[in-house]
């Protein structure tokens, strides 16, 4: 009699069969089907392949709802490793192992969604800002940023947009080149700038003052804006396109007014080369295999036999259907092929819905929910707990 083991290509995908597990529960499933329809008493007109494509198909709907649902727990923590297709040429059963491992979450992907945050202080990011010059003419004022403003090659700042947006000037190198040498304490009129910081904040009245660092950050860049807002002459102005220069410009000024900008943040192309942009971005992509028939419990093959009964009813209510009669001696006898396909439509669909929704109640945020709320009602019952012998304090 052939099994499993010894007929070639038992079934459509291959998935399972070289499962050791799959091969000894797939020459059952054949007793079992068979005995659930009445092959006993009358004939069920499925083969042996045909009740195996259906555990096969059980195995991978099963496969794929714990997949899904660990999607739902994991895919946040997941968004940038690399993807099945990228470490592996097949979807075979748990070819990446990621799919039978307990993950250690990490801030990767919010640390990534803060950069964009560190762009916009100027203090980091995923975007370079982009240095360039305009080439200064005696007697003009007014010129035009998007087409003026070049590189050190001399291509317009422009051309190295790679996505539509506006430019976004961030600084103009246009002001009197004051440095704020000295900055004074409020009270003391010491020199701290002069005593280069050794003493973090310094008065000779023999008094040590500990200030904030940020104090002494802060002085100083007020007394650069102020030198450049109060005594400088130099000073610009831009209004869409245009920047005005003041004063007019001469023979005797710089010939380069040089600028900083940032250009439109491309999401697919960083300023720098991050593998992640190429890395898991959707449940479709996450490295996860189908599981491994031996490695499931028996919790979950009994729900992939139940699943594979009604796949074989199905397939067997098709069978049936072909024809609504067959003639007999003396009469006719009327298959039950709608019925079977109704049953078994009914059957799969509330496998599914009750499998679903037990594992919504295990996911990893509703796992820490309920553990959380465990956690309240033990505390409120151990206030209930009378103190032995009237004691206030006890241990053990």
């Amino acid at each position: 009699m052939a099994t499993f083991a010894n007929t070639t290509n038992p079934t459509p995908f291959g998935f399972f069969d070289a499962d050791s597990g799959f091969q000894t529960d797939a020459d059952s499933m054949v007793t079992y089907v068979k005995r659930k329809l009445g092959d006993d008493v009358l004939s069920v007109e499925l083969t042996k392949k045909q009740i195996w494509a259906c555990f096969e198909e059980a195995t991978l709907e099963y496969s794929s709802i714990i997949n899904m649902h660990d999607a739902e727990s994991t895919l946040l923590n997941m968004l940038g490793v690399p993807t099945g297709s990228a470490t592996s040429g097949s979807f075979n059963i748990g070819p990446h192992g990621k799919e039978a491992l307990l993950q250690r979450f990490n801030l990767d992907f919010a640390s990534r969604n803060a950069s964009a945050y560190s762009t916009e202080a100027f203090i980091g990011g995923d975007y370079n800002h982009i240095s360039g010059s305009i080439q200064l003419v005696s007697g003009q004022q007014d010129y035009d940023i998007y087409q003026e403003l070049k590189d050190a090659s001399g291509a317009a700042i422009t051309g190295s947009m790679t996505v539509p947006g506006k430019m976004r000037v961030t600084e103009v190198f246009h002001f009197d080149p004051q440095a704020a040498y000295r900055f004074f304490d409020t009270t003391s009129a010491i020199n701290y700038m002069a005593n280069e910081f050794a003493f973090e904040s310094f008065t000779p009245e023999t008094v040590f003052y500990v200030l904030p660092v940020f104090e002494d950050v802060l002085r100083a860049g007020q007394m650069d804006l102020s030198n450049r807002v109060r005594r400088s002459n130099f000073s610009y102005k831009i209004i869409g396109t245009k920047i005005r220069i003041f004063p007019t410009p001469t023979d005797d000024d710089p010939k380069k007014l040089w600028m900083r900008v940032l250009l439109g943040a491309d999401p697919f192309n960083p300023a720098f080369e991050d593998a992640s942009i190429y890395g898991t971005s959707n449940a479709s992509n996450m490295p996860f295999g189908h599981l491994a028939y031996q490695n499931i419990n028996s919790m979950g093959r009994q729900w992939i036999r139940q699943y594979a009964m009604s796949c074989a009813k199905e397939l067997l209510g098709l069978i049936r259907n072909k024809f609504s009669s067959v003639p007999i001696p003396g009469g006719e006898v009327t298959l039950n092929g709608a019925d079977l396909i109704s049953q078994a439509q009914g059957e799969k669909e509330a496998y599914k819905t009750q499998l679903k929704e037990q594992l919504d109640k295990l996911t990893y945020g509703a796992l820490i929910a309920a553990a959380a709320d465990e956690a309240e009602a033990l505390n409120r019952l151990l206030k209930l707990i009378p103190m032995p012998n009237g004691l206030t304090i006890f241990t053990g």
